[in-house]
Protein backbone atom coordinates (compact mmCIF):
# COMPACT_ATOMS: atom_id res chain seq x y z
CA UNK A 1 0.00 0.00 0.00
CA UNK A 2 1.43 3.56 -0.98
CA UNK A 3 2.46 5.26 1.67
CA UNK A 4 0.44 8.76 2.86
CA UNK A 5 2.24 11.41 2.99
CA UNK A 6 2.45 13.56 6.13
CA UNK A 7 3.97 16.79 7.48
CA UNK A 8 2.43 17.32 10.56
CA UNK A 9 2.74 14.30 12.92
CA UNK A 10 0.11 12.98 15.88
CA UNK A 11 1.75 15.96 18.11
CA UNK A 12 1.11 18.74 15.11
CA UNK A 13 5.19 19.30 14.96
CA UNK A 14 6.30 20.03 11.81
CA UNK A 15 10.47 20.08 10.97
CA UNK A 16 9.81 23.01 8.84
CA UNK A 17 7.08 24.43 6.52
CA UNK A 18 7.04 23.37 2.82
CA UNK A 19 9.04 25.24 0.61
CA UNK A 20 7.75 28.40 -0.20
CA UNK A 21 5.31 28.96 2.36
CA UNK A 22 5.55 31.29 5.24
CA UNK A 23 4.01 32.17 8.55
CA UNK A 24 1.56 34.77 7.20
CA UNK A 25 0.50 32.53 4.61
CA UNK A 26 -0.31 29.76 7.33
CA UNK A 27 -2.35 32.48 8.88
CA UNK A 28 -4.51 33.18 5.62
CA UNK A 29 -4.79 29.33 5.19
CA UNK A 30 -6.32 29.35 9.09
CA UNK A 31 -8.24 32.16 8.38
CA UNK A 32 -9.92 30.68 5.38
CA UNK A 33 -10.23 27.31 7.29
CA UNK A 34 -12.46 29.06 10.09
CA UNK A 35 -14.16 31.19 7.58
CA UNK A 36 -14.98 27.99 5.93
CA UNK A 37 -16.12 26.47 9.16
CA UNK A 38 -18.38 29.47 10.17
CA UNK A 39 -19.99 29.95 7.00
CA UNK A 40 -20.96 26.20 6.86
CA UNK A 41 -22.61 26.54 10.35
CA UNK A 42 -24.37 29.80 9.84
CA UNK A 43 -25.79 27.58 6.05
CA UNK A 44 -26.65 24.65 7.95
CA UNK A 45 -29.06 27.43 10.47
CA UNK A 46 -30.19 29.15 7.88
CA UNK A 47 -31.46 25.62 5.87
CA UNK A 48 -33.16 24.09 9.31
CA UNK A 49 -34.84 27.68 10.14
CA UNK A 50 -36.23 27.37 6.62
CA UNK A 51 -35.15 30.82 5.45
CA UNK A 52 -33.13 28.56 2.59
CA UNK A 53 -33.83 25.57 0.75
CA UNK A 54 -30.74 23.65 0.32
CA UNK A 55 -27.35 23.43 1.70
CA UNK A 56 -23.73 21.32 1.11
CA UNK A 57 -21.59 21.68 4.14
CA UNK A 58 -17.74 21.04 4.23
CA UNK A 59 -16.73 20.31 8.01
CA UNK A 60 -14.03 18.19 8.21
CA UNK A 61 -12.60 18.53 4.97
CA UNK A 62 -11.41 22.23 5.43
CA UNK A 63 -7.33 21.39 4.86
CA UNK A 64 -8.02 19.15 2.08
CA UNK A 65 -9.35 22.17 0.16
CA UNK A 66 -7.75 25.11 1.09
CA UNK A 67 -4.36 23.10 1.46
CA UNK A 68 -4.77 22.34 -2.58
CA UNK A 69 -6.24 25.73 -3.38
CA UNK A 70 -3.59 27.56 -1.90
CA UNK A 71 -0.72 26.15 -4.13
CA UNK A 72 -3.38 27.44 -7.12
CA UNK A 73 -2.48 30.91 -8.32
CA UNK A 74 -5.56 32.95 -8.85
CA UNK A 75 -5.40 32.51 -12.83
CA UNK A 76 -5.55 28.34 -12.38
CA UNK A 77 -8.87 27.06 -13.57
CA UNK A 78 -10.71 25.60 -10.95
CA UNK A 79 -13.95 22.99 -11.73
CA UNK A 80 -15.52 22.03 -8.10
CA UNK A 81 -17.85 20.20 -6.95
CA UNK A 82 -20.78 21.41 -4.69
CA UNK A 83 -19.08 20.86 -1.54
CA UNK A 84 -15.33 22.99 -2.31
CA UNK A 85 -16.81 26.69 -1.00
CA UNK A 86 -14.05 27.11 0.77
CA UNK A 87 -11.96 27.69 -2.68
CA UNK A 88 -14.23 30.66 -3.16
CA UNK A 89 -13.73 32.17 0.33
CA UNK A 90 -10.18 31.45 0.13
CA UNK A 91 -10.16 33.23 -3.38
CA UNK A 92 -11.45 36.20 -2.13
CA UNK A 93 -15.66 35.65 -3.24
CA UNK A 94 -17.68 37.90 -0.93
CA UNK A 95 -19.35 36.59 1.69
CA UNK A 96 -22.65 38.25 0.25
CA UNK A 97 -22.33 36.92 -3.50
CA UNK A 98 -21.87 33.52 -1.82
CA UNK A 99 -25.08 34.51 0.57
CA UNK A 100 -27.08 35.98 -2.07
CA UNK A 101 -26.98 32.32 -4.14
CA UNK A 102 -27.70 30.38 -1.28
CA UNK A 103 -31.03 32.55 -1.32
CA UNK A 104 -31.35 32.87 -5.29
CA UNK A 105 -32.72 36.59 -4.90
CA UNK A 106 -31.87 39.26 -7.41
CA UNK A 107 -28.47 40.04 -7.01
CA UNK A 108 -27.57 36.56 -6.88
CA UNK A 109 -24.92 36.05 -10.31
CA UNK A 110 -27.46 33.38 -11.85
CA UNK A 111 -30.96 34.99 -10.65
CA UNK A 112 -31.82 32.30 -8.83
CA UNK A 113 -31.61 29.69 -11.66
CA UNK A 114 -29.16 27.38 -9.52
CA UNK A 115 -29.55 25.53 -6.76
CA UNK A 116 -28.19 26.45 -3.36
CA UNK A 117 -24.18 25.99 -3.11
CA UNK A 118 -24.13 25.69 -6.68
CA UNK A 119 -22.25 28.68 -7.45
CA UNK A 120 -20.59 30.33 -11.30
CA UNK A 121 -17.89 32.80 -10.17
CA UNK A 122 -16.33 33.70 -13.50
CA UNK A 123 -14.50 36.55 -12.36
CA UNK A 124 -13.13 34.39 -10.01
CA UNK A 125 -12.28 31.58 -12.46
CA UNK A 126 -14.47 28.90 -10.53
CA UNK A 127 -16.70 27.08 -13.18
CA UNK A 128 -20.07 26.55 -12.15
CA UNK A 129 -20.79 23.75 -10.33
CA UNK A 130 -23.21 21.26 -11.25
CA UNK A 131 -25.19 18.48 -9.42
CA UNK A 132 -24.87 15.24 -11.70
CA UNK A 133 -22.25 13.41 -10.56
CA UNK A 134 -18.56 14.30 -11.94
CA UNK A 135 -19.14 16.30 -15.23
CA UNK A 136 -16.45 18.75 -13.91
CA UNK A 137 -13.70 15.84 -14.18
CA UNK A 138 -13.62 15.62 -17.98
CA UNK A 139 -14.26 19.46 -18.39
CA UNK A 140 -11.30 19.83 -16.28
CA UNK A 141 -9.34 17.79 -18.64
CA UNK A 142 -10.15 19.92 -21.77
CA UNK A 143 -9.47 23.21 -20.46
CA UNK A 144 -6.53 21.87 -19.89
CA UNK A 145 -5.67 20.78 -22.93
CA UNK A 146 -6.75 23.83 -24.06
CA UNK A 147 -4.39 26.01 -21.95
CA UNK A 148 -1.34 23.67 -23.18
CA UNK A 149 -2.58 24.07 -26.94
CA UNK A 150 -2.24 27.44 -26.03
CA UNK A 151 1.14 27.69 -23.82
CA UNK A 152 -0.06 29.35 -21.48
CA UNK A 153 1.69 28.68 -17.78
CA UNK A 154 -1.51 27.66 -16.31
CA UNK A 155 -3.47 24.79 -14.56
CA UNK A 156 -6.74 23.24 -14.19
CA UNK A 157 -7.66 22.14 -11.32
CA UNK A 158 -10.91 19.74 -10.59
CA UNK A 159 -12.25 18.46 -7.31
CA UNK A 160 -14.85 15.28 -6.49
CA UNK A 161 -15.46 12.65 -4.65
CA UNK A 162 -15.09 8.68 -3.40
CA UNK A 163 -17.92 8.07 -5.24
CA UNK A 164 -16.85 10.56 -8.14
CA UNK A 165 -14.43 7.97 -9.26
CA UNK A 166 -17.03 5.45 -10.36
CA UNK A 167 -18.01 7.80 -12.80
CA UNK A 168 -17.96 7.69 -16.61
CA UNK A 169 -16.42 11.03 -16.31
CA UNK A 170 -13.21 10.03 -14.00
CA UNK A 171 -12.32 7.64 -16.42
CA UNK A 172 -12.77 9.68 -19.24
CA UNK A 173 -10.93 12.75 -17.94
CA UNK A 174 -8.21 11.24 -16.76
CA UNK A 175 -7.11 9.05 -19.55
CA UNK A 176 -7.49 12.06 -21.70
CA UNK A 177 -5.74 14.35 -19.82
CA UNK A 178 -2.80 11.02 -19.03
CA UNK A 179 -2.30 11.10 -22.92
CA UNK A 180 -2.06 14.68 -23.99
CA UNK A 181 -0.18 15.25 -20.94
CA UNK A 182 -1.94 18.23 -20.09
CA UNK A 183 -1.70 20.52 -16.43
CA UNK A 184 -4.79 18.97 -14.68
CA UNK A 185 -4.58 18.65 -11.52
CA UNK A 186 -7.11 15.32 -10.47
CA UNK A 187 -8.20 16.39 -6.12
CA UNK A 188 -10.20 13.10 -5.03
CA UNK A 189 -11.26 13.80 -1.75
CA UNK A 190 -12.15 10.32 0.23
CA UNK A 191 -14.15 11.82 3.04
CA UNK A 192 -15.36 7.98 3.08
CA UNK A 193 -19.07 8.20 2.16
CA UNK A 194 -20.89 8.84 -1.13
CA UNK A 195 -23.95 10.19 0.77
CA UNK A 196 -24.18 6.65 2.17
CA UNK A 197 -21.79 4.22 0.51
CA UNK A 198 -18.79 3.42 2.28
CA UNK A 199 -15.70 3.29 0.25
CA UNK A 200 -15.27 -0.26 0.31
CA UNK A 201 -18.01 -0.73 -1.68
CA UNK A 202 -16.87 1.91 -3.86
CA UNK A 203 -13.37 0.60 -5.04
CA UNK A 204 -11.53 -2.44 -4.63
CA UNK A 205 -8.21 -0.30 -5.39
CA UNK A 206 -6.02 -0.15 -2.16
CA UNK A 207 -6.37 3.42 -2.61
CA UNK A 208 -7.91 6.03 -5.00
CA UNK A 209 -4.33 7.39 -5.64
CA UNK A 210 -3.49 3.93 -6.99
CA UNK A 211 -5.74 4.05 -9.80
CA UNK A 212 -3.26 6.92 -11.39
CA UNK A 213 -0.57 3.88 -13.01
CA UNK A 214 -3.55 3.15 -15.05
CA UNK A 215 -3.56 6.38 -16.74
CA UNK A 216 0.30 7.14 -16.84
CA UNK A 217 0.42 9.80 -14.00
CA UNK A 218 1.47 9.96 -10.60
CA UNK A 219 -1.23 9.25 -7.72
CA UNK A 220 -0.51 10.83 -4.03
CA UNK A 221 -2.38 9.88 -1.31
CA UNK A 222 -1.83 12.99 1.19
CA UNK A 223 -3.39 12.59 5.01
CA UNK A 224 -5.90 15.65 4.47
CA UNK A 225 -6.70 16.68 7.38
CA UNK A 226 -3.03 18.17 7.30
CA UNK A 227 -3.27 21.18 5.34
CA UNK A 228 0.48 21.49 5.49
CA UNK A 229 0.59 18.25 3.43
CA UNK A 230 -1.94 18.55 1.57
CA UNK A 231 -0.13 22.08 0.06
CA UNK A 232 3.00 20.27 -0.56
CA UNK A 233 1.83 17.98 -2.37
CA UNK A 234 -0.52 20.59 -4.39
CA UNK A 235 2.52 22.43 -5.01
CA UNK A 236 4.62 19.99 -6.35
CA UNK A 237 1.55 18.21 -8.42
CA UNK A 238 1.25 21.95 -10.39
CA UNK A 239 4.88 22.44 -10.34
CA UNK A 240 4.96 19.64 -12.55
CA UNK A 241 2.01 20.45 -14.49
CA UNK A 242 3.24 23.58 -15.67
CA UNK A 243 6.56 22.06 -16.36
CA UNK A 244 5.17 20.25 -19.16
CA UNK A 245 5.28 16.47 -16.91
CA UNK A 246 1.18 16.06 -17.00
CA UNK A 247 -1.26 15.43 -14.64
CA UNK A 248 -1.49 14.69 -10.91
CA UNK A 249 -4.50 12.35 -9.38
CA UNK A 250 -3.99 13.71 -5.27
CA UNK A 251 -5.89 12.04 -3.11
CA UNK A 252 -6.65 13.73 0.23
CA UNK A 253 -7.88 11.54 2.72
CA UNK A 254 -9.96 12.83 5.42
CA UNK A 255 -13.82 12.72 6.27
CA UNK A 256 -16.64 14.22 6.46
CA UNK A 257 -17.60 15.35 9.75
CA UNK A 258 -20.90 16.33 8.88
CA UNK A 259 -24.25 15.50 6.56
CA UNK A 260 -23.58 14.65 3.08
CA UNK A 261 -26.14 17.80 2.68
CA UNK A 262 -29.09 18.98 4.66
CA UNK A 263 -31.27 16.56 3.45
CA UNK A 264 -29.16 13.73 4.79
CA UNK A 265 -28.81 12.02 7.97
CA UNK A 266 -25.74 10.34 8.65
CA UNK A 267 -26.73 8.67 11.57
CA UNK A 268 -28.85 6.42 9.50
CA UNK A 269 -25.46 4.93 8.19
CA UNK A 270 -22.75 5.78 10.10
CA UNK A 271 -21.18 4.43 13.16
CA UNK A 272 -21.00 7.56 16.10
CA UNK A 273 -17.41 6.35 17.01
CA UNK A 274 -16.31 6.63 13.35
CA UNK A 275 -17.49 10.49 13.70
CA UNK A 276 -15.48 10.47 17.36
CA UNK A 277 -12.50 9.02 15.98
CA UNK A 278 -12.70 11.03 13.63
CA UNK A 279 -13.38 14.87 15.50
CA UNK A 280 -9.79 13.93 17.40
CA UNK A 281 -8.61 15.01 13.64
CA UNK A 282 -10.47 17.45 12.79
CA UNK A 283 -8.42 19.36 10.67
CA UNK A 284 -8.76 23.13 11.81
CA UNK A 285 -7.79 21.94 15.40
CA UNK A 286 -5.08 20.19 14.37
CA UNK A 287 -3.46 23.12 12.74
CA UNK A 288 -4.78 25.64 15.23
CA UNK A 289 -2.40 23.58 17.90
CA UNK A 290 0.74 23.90 15.31
CA UNK A 291 0.24 27.42 14.59
CA UNK A 292 0.40 28.24 18.39
CA UNK A 293 3.40 26.01 18.74
CA UNK A 294 4.61 27.82 16.10
CA UNK A 295 3.40 31.53 17.99
CA UNK A 296 1.25 32.59 15.37
CA UNK A 297 -1.91 31.76 16.99
CA UNK A 298 -3.16 33.10 20.49
CA UNK A 299 -6.66 32.79 21.86
CA UNK A 300 -7.47 36.51 21.25
CA UNK A 301 -6.50 36.15 17.92
CA UNK A 302 -9.14 33.17 17.28
CA UNK A 303 -11.81 35.86 18.95
CA UNK A 304 -11.07 38.89 16.91
CA UNK A 305 -11.26 36.10 13.74
CA UNK A 306 -14.07 34.85 14.96
CA UNK A 307 -15.80 38.03 15.61
CA UNK A 308 -15.26 39.43 12.54
CA UNK A 309 -15.95 36.87 10.31
CA UNK A 310 -19.24 36.29 12.04
CA UNK A 311 -20.42 39.73 11.98
CA UNK A 312 -19.34 39.69 7.99
CA UNK A 313 -21.80 36.63 7.66
CA UNK A 314 -24.37 38.19 9.65
CA UNK A 315 -24.01 41.95 7.50
CA UNK A 316 -24.25 39.35 4.16
CA UNK A 317 -27.32 37.72 5.75
CA UNK A 318 -29.20 41.00 6.53
CA UNK A 319 -28.69 41.96 3.04
CA UNK A 320 -29.65 39.21 1.06
CA UNK A 321 -32.92 38.55 2.81
CA UNK A 322 -34.14 42.23 2.30
CA UNK A 323 -33.17 41.61 -1.21
CA UNK A 324 -36.35 40.55 -3.68
CA UNK A 325 -36.30 37.74 -5.70
CA UNK A 326 -35.20 37.99 -9.33
CA UNK A 327 -37.58 39.95 -11.64
CA UNK A 328 -40.03 37.76 -13.72
CA UNK A 329 -38.35 38.81 -16.90
CA UNK A 330 -35.33 37.56 -16.18
CA UNK A 331 -36.38 34.11 -16.76
CA UNK A 332 -36.23 34.65 -20.12
CA UNK A 333 -32.85 36.61 -20.40
CA UNK A 334 -29.30 35.45 -20.88
CA UNK A 335 -30.38 32.44 -23.65
CA UNK A 336 -30.88 34.32 -27.04
CA UNK A 337 -29.65 37.82 -28.00
CA UNK A 338 -32.89 38.20 -29.67
CA UNK A 339 -36.05 36.01 -27.99
CA UNK A 340 -38.00 33.76 -30.74
CA UNK A 341 -41.31 34.43 -30.82
CA UNK A 342 -42.86 31.52 -28.41
CA UNK A 343 -40.85 32.87 -25.67
CA UNK A 344 -42.14 36.30 -26.35
CA UNK A 345 -45.51 35.00 -26.18
CA UNK A 346 -44.90 32.95 -22.81
CA UNK A 347 -43.06 36.17 -21.59
CA UNK A 348 -46.56 38.04 -22.26
CA UNK A 349 -48.60 35.54 -20.54
CA UNK A 350 -46.71 35.33 -17.79
CA UNK A 351 -47.08 39.34 -17.40
CA UNK A 352 -50.60 39.21 -18.46
CA UNK A 353 -51.01 36.47 -15.27
CA UNK A 354 -49.13 38.75 -12.74
CA UNK A 355 -51.31 41.84 -13.99
CA UNK A 356 -54.90 39.37 -13.45
CA UNK A 357 -53.79 38.00 -10.03
CA UNK A 358 -50.73 39.89 -8.51
CA UNK A 359 -48.40 37.12 -8.73
CA UNK A 360 -47.57 34.05 -10.63
CA UNK A 361 -49.61 30.88 -9.72
CA UNK A 362 -48.35 28.71 -7.32
CA UNK A 363 -48.29 25.30 -8.25
CA UNK A 364 -47.39 24.13 -4.78
CA UNK A 365 -44.48 21.38 -4.33
CA UNK A 366 -41.71 21.45 -1.61
CA UNK A 367 -38.21 22.24 -2.38
CA UNK A 368 -37.23 18.96 -4.15
CA UNK A 369 -34.44 17.95 -1.95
Amino acid sequence: MAEMLQVLDAATKAAKLPLGLTPDDCKTMYRAMLATRLFDQRGMNLQRQGRIGFCVPSMGQEASQIGTAFAAPKDDWIYPSYRTHSIAILRGVPFRTLIDQLYGNATDIVKGRQMPNHFSLRQWNLVSISSPIGTQISQAAGTARAIQIRGEQKAVWTYFGDGGTSEGEFHCGMNFAGVWKAPCIFVCENNQWAISVPVRQQTASESFAAKAIAYGMPGVKVDGNDVLAVYQAAKEARERAIAGGGPTLIETFTFRQGPHSSSDDPKRYQPPEMLETWKKKDPIARFQAFLEKKKLWTPEWEKALTDEITADLAKAVDAAEQTPAPAVDTMFDDVYATLPPHLVEQREAVRQQIRTSGAIQDTGGKFPL
